[in-house]
């Protein structure tokens, strides 16, 4: 059974105190409210500044893992600002958000970085959490397909089939992130038993349906357990909805 994960990516929000409180209050929530299920986990990606703090709080909650929510692809060099792979491992990161739409639009990501970073995550066996999905042009035009297959080849089909099997996908539709947009749960199962496909195409259906393919796109508590109930959506790369403690655990409790 592949594994389940709801993840909650902080963005750029919450300072080092703000961030204690959080990560106190899902804890103890956690423990009023434990996960029953084995395959199920939490992944919470801090601000850098928190990362290692966080990572403290949650060490020996074996159901709860930590995450960055970027990193480069060289392990150290004149790259001001940046952070390595290695400096995320070091302080005990097991997951890595990349590719986010975000990063892609303000940061000028392209495939070719991504593949990179892909390919120093796995180097390091660390986590990639990579993110893909289509503008709201591009799925007006019919293209969203186009789009996601495209994102995947040129990024991690020049992985082994082992390599890939330890990535985790999120499929991001654009036009639903932060704008209170959902993508209906027929639209999110159809984008991800399309994902599935591509990589049973490339790689089998045996390894197609060991990864794991979140929903990442105006998830909430509400609607949380409609989307989780699709065959192929297996949790959530949750934003805004990750800063409320008690909708979370909600989120998390809903993949069930």
């Amino acid at each position: 059974m592949r594994k389940k994960i709801v993840a909650g990516n902080w963005k750029m929000n919450n300072t080092l105190s703000q961030s204690i409180s959080l990560v106190e209050n899902i804890i103890k929530l956690l423990k009023e409210k434990p996960i029953m299920q084995s395959e199920l986990c939490v992944v919470i990606a801090p601000p850098f500044i928190s990362l290692e703090k966080v990572g403290n709080m949650i060490n020996g909650h074996k159901e709860v893992f930590l995450s960055a929510q970027n990193c480069h692809s060289e392990i150290k060099g004149a790259y001001t600002g940046e952070v390595s792979v290695p400096m995320l491992k070091e302080i005990g990161c097991n997951y890595v958000i990349i590719g986010h739409s975000e990063r892609r639009a303000y940061f000028n990501e392209n495939d070719e970085t991504l593949a990179k970073k892909t390919n120093a995550l796995l180097k390091e066996d660390l986590i990639p959490i990579f993110c893909c999905g289509e503008l709201l042009i591009e799925r007006q035009a019919g293209n969203q397909e186009k789009i996601v297959k495209s994102q995947l080849n040129n990024a991690l089909f020049h992985l082994s089939k082992e390599q890939i099997k330890k990535v985790v996908i999120a499929y991001e539709p654009v036009w639903a992130i932060g704008t209170g947009v959902t993508a209906t749960s027929a639209q999110a199962q159809e984008m991800h038993a399309f994902i599935r496909k591509v990589i049973a195409e490339k790689y089998g259906t045996d390894c197609a349906e060991e990864i794991t393919i979140l929903y990442g796109g105006s998830c909430n508590a509400k609607n949380a357990q409609e989307l989780f109930a699709n065959a192929d959506v297996d949790g959530g790369l949750i934003g805004g909805a990750s800063l409320i403690a008690e909708d979370f655990i909600n989120i998390i409790h809903a993949n069930k």
